[in-house]
């Protein structure tokens, strides 16, 4: 009466207890990163458990969830994407240096916020969103002929600020920087 019994659920769990270890080891080896490993252990273990019925009822349940964890890694390795490698990083940066594209980004970002609402709403959606100017005009709740003249009015502004004289044979902002 006091004798608790054994369900699928508590030979799982023993299951899973004893064999974690084994199942670690194993992903690291498929891996090799830590934290990848522990993914798809855990996966693996996620997949044990809905199969459960199947896996106990095999001849040798380690083989099954072997099985179980190889295809795991199998569908994750076919998905990632592929890694670039390099024989030597670089010192220092090349001509397109990251401190003068941050740089050009802040003073852009700076003579945006100074337009006035409606051109620098045209400005972001016709030239960074790129919508055409009947999507932009259904985002700003205008006619298309009132977002053209707003991006017109927003782009001759942003040309005539001295710090954004490269944007001045730019017809596309979007991209720039």
């Amino acid at each position: 009466m006091g004798e608790k019994q054994n369900g699928p659920d508590d030979e799982f769990r023993t299951f899973i207890v004893g064999a974690w270890p084994w199942l670690l080891r194993t992903a690291y080896l498929l891996t090799g990163e830590q934290h990848a490993a522990e993914d798809l252990a855990q996966s693996a273990a996620e997949r044990t458990c809905a199969a459960w019925s199947k896996v106990r009822r095999a001849d040798d349940p380690h083989s099954y969830v072997r099985r179980i964890m190889v295809n795991q890694h199998a569908r994750r390795w076919r998905r990632r994407a592929p890694e670039v490698l390099v024989e030597a990083v670089p010192d220092a940066a090349g001509s397109e240096d990251g401190y003068a594209r941050s740089d050009q980004r802040r003073m852009l970002m700076a003579a945006l916020a100074g337009l006035p609402a409606r051109q620098r709403q045209a400005v972001v959606l016709r030239h960074w969103e790129d919508l055409s100017d009947s999507q932009a005009a259904a985002a700003m709740g205008c006619s298309a002929g009132a977002v053209r003249s707003h991006a017109a009015k927003g782009i001759a502004r942003l040309r005539e600020t001295a710090d954004l004289g490269e944007l001045k044979d730019m017809t596309r902002i979007g991209g720039a920087v």
